[in-house]
């Protein structure tokens, strides 16, 4: 039977890539998990593999054209019976059964098709489920959400991809649920369809279900690990990835995975002692703190906190940090904006001090060019940023999140507090879209809003600096005639990357930041 090969997500947020080369011609035969083009993102070189043994009956493109995708790479004839039955029996032979999880078909006497948790891109292999929208035996739209998962970037609403209804939710709330495996199963409104499982969500992939059929079977679940194998070993871009960032060789580690494919457990579980990880899907242990004595608990760091420990880690182990602090005083700024904000109340708009301060320090960018510039790996160039991406650092139940305001240097206050009032609602919620959260330039993190004055914030890598704000106090203050005042003073909290910034350049540019939000009035002289 022959079928197209659909380009699947890359991650990274990528919608196209070049071929660079392809590893086989029309007419050859090829083999489940073989290479068969070499193409490049604006990222990397990736290798995209077979998904079926068969024939490739043809190459939609050249070496140099650029494919897109969700978009036919491909087309391959299936090895084996081609007939819909024969797929039929493949499918339910692959499908995973246990006790926990019986074969759906059983449970309700009618079809229905098993959805598959899709790529959700950013080469994420697994995901946790935070809450399901809906209960076994409930009715279901197309494109209505119908499980929220968090991941190690952001939480995301999975939808249902047709009508019908829930019969079997495989996971409970806080299992950790894996790519390209059954998520929940569904019986159509007008019975199973031919796409088998909802194989598209935001930022996945447009596979049909034969080619993103579960990688797990009960037989494969039983049979121990693949020994290590000589030469290539079988996985995804994803844990070639990971690997590498680890120095371990994928060619030793055993794999956990079906035809032993290595999964990214199977290089946690070698880093960590050499050995392969075993552990089913189906008989994992429920996500929960470990029970311990001595009035202490263990729990596994995951999602976004995970990620902002890696972060941190590889900031400070590389970036040599300086910190610069002075005091601010405010009192101007903040009787403006209780003047304005009830004005701009009115118009929907939610005018706070840190649109101020986002927009000042963009006009200060202007003359410090060096303070929105990065460096790269060896710190042997040095990059200059037109746009000014400056990002927030949000405390959300998920963990801290930055998302970044765009090109602050073209937009007014409003503009700016309209976005900061938008992130800071999504940053909250968990669901930051990921085109928010990249391209940062430099960022500011407002510790005030909880109590503190003074931090020594770590810098959010690639960026060169990182500012932080303090609580707003009501301190006295001589005026210049020599009276105590009470004013409203902030101190702020500077780390520079000390490779490109000095002290004297971190303090003349505060010092301009400070001109302008101490009189704000000066900000309009300088805005276009």
């Amino acid at each position: 039977m022959s079928k197209d090969f659909i380009l699947p997500d890359i991650g990274e947020g990528i919608v196209e890539c070049e071929i660079v080369e392809w590893l086989v011609a029309e007419g050859d035969e090829v083999k489940e998990d073989q290479p068969v083009v070499e193409v490049m993102t604006d990222k990397a070189m990736v290798e995209i593999p077979a998904k079926d043994d068969g024939v490739v009956e043809k190459l939609y493109y050249q070496k140099g054209d650029i494919a897109k995708v969700h978009e036919p790479l491909f087309r391959i004839n299936a090895a084996g019976d081609s007939s819909e039955a024969a797929e039929e029996k493949t499918a339910e032979k692959e499908a995973p059964k246990s006790d926990s999880k019986p074969d759906s078909n059983q449970a309700t006497g009618g079809e229905t098709t098993d959805f598959i948790l899709p790529d959700i891109g950013e080469g994420i292999v697994e995901c946790e489920i935070v809450e399901w929208l809906v209960s076994e035996g409930d009715e279901v739209k197309e494109d209505q959400p119908v499980v929220e998962v968090m991941t190690d970037k952001a939480t995301v609403e999975i939808p249902a991809k047709d009508d019908g209804k829930v019969v079997k939710l495989y996971h409970k709330k806080g299992d950790i649920a894996e790519v390209h495996k059954p998520l929940f199963a569904l019986q159509p409104a007008g019975g199973a369809q031919a796409s088998g499982s909802g194989e598209t969500a935001p930022g996945s992939s447009s596979q049909n279900s034969a080619e993103s059929k579960p990688q797990a079977s009960t037989k494969a679940e039983a049979e121990p690990p693949a020994k290590a194998r000589q030469g290539k070993a079988i996985a995804s871009p994803a844990v070639r990835r990971l690997a590498r960032e680890n120095d371990i060789n994928i060619a030793d580690v055993p794999g956990s995975g079906k035809k032993g494919r290595v999964v990214k457990k199977d290089i946690e579980a070698f880093k960590s002692g050499g050995q392969s990880a075993t552990t089913s899907t189906d008989s994992k242990p429920a996500q929960q703190p470990a029970a311990t004595s001595g009035g202490t608990r263990t729990e596994a760091i995951r999602g976004v906190k995970a990620a902002m420990a890696k972060q941190m880690m590889n900031s400070v182990s590389t970036i040599p940090h300086f910190t610069y602090a002075d005091e601010f005083d405010v009192t101007n700024l903040i009787a403006l904006r209780e003047k304005l904000k009830e004005h701009y109340k009115e118009k929907g708009v939610r005018l706070t001090v840190m649109p101020f301060f986002i927009k000042a320090l963009s006009l200060a960018l202007k003359e410090f060019p060096v303070m929105n510039a990065q460096v790269n790996e060896d710190c042997t160039e040095i990059t200059y940023f037109d746009d000014h991406n400056i990002g927030m650092a949000v405390d959300t139940k998920i963990g801290l999140l930055v998302p970044n305001v765009k090109q602050v240097q073209n937009k007014s206050i409003i503009d700016v507090a309209n976005e900061v009032t938008r992130l800071t609602q999504a940053a909250r919620e968990g669901k930051v879209p990921q085109a928010d959260m990249k391209g940062g330039t430099i960022s500011i993190s407002n510790i005030g809003v909880i109590g503190g004055t003074v931090a020594t914030p770590i810098i959010n890598k690639p960026e060169a600096a990182i500012v932080a704000l303090g609580k707003v106090q009501e301190l006295p203050r001589f005026d210049e005639n020599g009276n105590v005042v009470a004013r409203k003073i902030m101190t702020v909290s500077w780390s520079g990357d000390h490779r490109i910034i000095d002290g004297g350049t971190i303090a003349r540019f505060n010092k301009l930041w400070q001109e302008y939000l101490e009189d704000p009035t000066s900000m309009l002289v300088n805005m276009v």
